[in-house]
Order: C-alpha cells, then structure tokens, then sequence
C-alpha cells in the first residue's frame, strides 16, 4: 500500500558486543516514534538472543505493575492516536523481503525501520543485509579491541562493499558512546585523528557514559530512560547529551 513512500533503513551496527546497538535502537526508535511523530518499525534480527523482542515483553509488565508509567503511558497514547511501535521478530537472510512486506500492507506510511542486526559477519545474509542499509550508525568505546575490530570492519562496508556498488548505503558513521568524563581528552584526541587518517565519518556530539544505558525502567522507578513503551525523559537525555545526538542523527538522514 504505501510502496512508493520512501522508508529509511537503518542499522546501528558493530562486529563487538555490548557497545549499544540495541540501546540505541531502542532509545532513538522511542524518540522518534512516541516524541517527534515519526513512523518506525523494528526488526529484531539478533539470533539466538532478540533481546528487543524481550524487552518489549517486560516493558508491557512493568507498565502494567508501575503507576507513574502507566499514566505516562495513557497520556501518551490517547495524546499521540498511535500504537506503540511493533519490534518483528526476523532473519538475516530474509528480513529484506519481510520489511518490504511489512512496508507494502501497512495502513500508514513507515518513516524508518531500524534493524537490530546480529554482531558477526558469519551470520547468513548479513552482508547483504547490511548492504541493503540507506545509514549505519556504529557506536564505539575508547576500548582497543572495540576499536580494532570496529574500525576494520567500518573500512570492509565503506572501502569495499560501497565502492564495490550495489548497495543502498549513502553514510557510515562511527560515534562515541559510553564517554566518561574522567577519561584523558588527549585519548579521544588520539583516536579520532586515526579515525580522521582512515577517512571514516566521526559524528561530533558524545553520549556521556550512563548506568541508564544499561538498566531498564523498573516497577519502582519515576522516570523513564530505556524503554520500547515510552520515549526517555527529557532531563536524562540532556545529563547524557543524546539530545544532541538526536539532532545530528536527523540531520545525517535528512528525515
């Protein structure tokens, strides 16, 4: 049905675990879907573990068990006349043909589907699938191994499957995630100028680092941060500085 809207496909991928790729997938899908309007979908393709596909499950019951959220939740609802964003659970190699389906019978327009991606090439059909993307976002941590591995993967998907052709990828962008404060500036300084030489794209804003990035919304909790349910509070994300993020991530898409 709305075969000739133009949907972004979107991953936030990376060869090591545990640098945010389904933390941000979350929490920027949330953003945008429940706080600036857009339409998103998600596919959860990160086999064994769809750690989304779970997570949506305890956001229903934490919600459900935690008062302040299910009046967020209600004002938010009856506010924006959407439903929450659905989190498919798919495949590597046949998650193209399920979202191009998904896109064809949706009743509205999608704006964006993230792809919450399986963090080895190994996996079959994901250098396809990557390929497929229109934007790769890659978070990284001033770890050597993060950066090793995440750097020669970058330089394979941007020095040969781009130049190679056939793919839909436009950008490629690394960015520091998990940045703490009490690391030595002259580290980044190193580290970027080796990202510079290689000729790889380095986004400007920093996400600060965060136990918030790590902790789902509890039943006692008052605010929310890392939900599939409810966009996180406006305070955090400023103390994080994923309000600038946003901005640029918008203005690297040109949504």
């Amino acid at each position: 049905m709305n075969s000739q809207h133009s949907t972004k496909f979107i991953a936030f991928s990376s060869q090591k675990g545990g640098v945010g790729k389904s933390t941000f997938t979350t929490l920027i899908g949330s953003i945008l879907h429940y706080r600036l309007g857009y339409n998103i979908a998600v596919f959860d393709v990160d086999f064994p573990q769809h750690s989304l596909i779970k997570m949506r499950s305890r956001d229903l019951v934490t919600v459900m068990e935690n008062e302040n959220f299910k009046k967020l939740a209600y004002k938010q609802f009856t506010t924006i006349n959407k439903k929450a964003y659905p989190i498919i659970q798919g495949k590597a190699e046949s998650v193209l043909d399920a979202a191009q389906e998904f896109i064809n019978n949706s009743s509205m327009p999608i704006d964006i589907i993230f792809f919450d991606l399986p963090g080895t090439v190994n996996t079959p059909g994901i250098l396809n699938t990557l390929a497929a993307m229109h934007h790769i976002f890659t978070p990284i941590t001033a770890d050597r191994l993060v950066m090793e591995s995440t750097l020669i993967f970058t330089q394979l998907l941007q020095d040969v499957i781009m130049k190679k052709g056939g793919t839909s990828i436009e950008t490629i962008h690394l960015f520091w995630n998990q940045v703490d404060g009490r690391e030595t500036t002259p580290l980044y300084k190193t580290y970027d100028q080796l990202i510079k030489h290689l000729g790889l794209n380095l986004m400007q804003s920093q996400v600060k680092n965060s136990s918030r990035f790590r902790k789902e919304s509890e039943v006692n909790s008052k605010v929310v941060f890392r939900s599939t349910l409810l966009p996180p509070d406006e305070r955090l994300m400023k103390a994080s500085q994923l309000d600038l993020f946003i901005n640029e991530f918008l203005k690297i898409i040109q949504l």
